[in-house]
């Protein structure tokens, strides 16, 4: 079937691009796997670790979830095996007592530590040849459909 009619140039592209993203996200996923599997990681404990780390006090799960745009069920698992491997804990949330507060142990700090010692060169050698201008339009698109897709998310609400 030819759906090109029913799209817009503009449209056609972004799908091309869409699925180019899904194509993208499996390759890195992947390779995130890869890259931190000696250090007990998966690309998922990964990125949560780095989200709590970059997290300017603790935060209750549901809080990281909707940071990161991802179902609190989900992270709520991925933090429970990460707090099995001693790499987070929970704190007592002052402000609600079930919603507990989740925090790095030293253990997280130097497993997140030394997985991003391991993506330093692996993303240096990833960027050769690619221009910082295009990198950041990608990222400029990226943002602006992350944005409509979270407003047109929040309409719904």
């Amino acid at each position: 079937m030819d759906y090109k009619g029913k799209r817009t140039a503009a449209g056609d592209a972004l799908t091309g691009l869409i699925l180019d993203l899904f194509r993208l996200n499996s390759l890195l996923v992947t390779a995130g796997d890869r890259l931190v599997a000696g250090l007990g990681l998966t690309s998922a404990r990964w990125q949560i670790l780095g989200v709590v780390a970059a997290c300017e006090r603790p935060q209750p799960v549901a809080w990281l979830a909707r940071d990161m745009g991802a179902n609190r069920q989900n992270v709520q698992r991925i933090i429970n095996d990460l707090r099995k491997q001693g790499l987070v804990a929970f704190e007592t949330n002052p402000h609600h007592r079930r919603a507990q507060l989740v925090v790095l142990t030293d253990k997280g700090k130097q497993t997140f530590d030394a997985a991003m010692r391991l993506q330093a060169p692996w993303i240096n050698s990833l960027s050769e040849g690619l221009l910082v201008k295009d990198i950041q339009t990608v990222q400029h698109v990226s943002m602006a459909l992350r944005q409509k897709l979270q407003s047109n998310e929040s309409e719904r609400s």
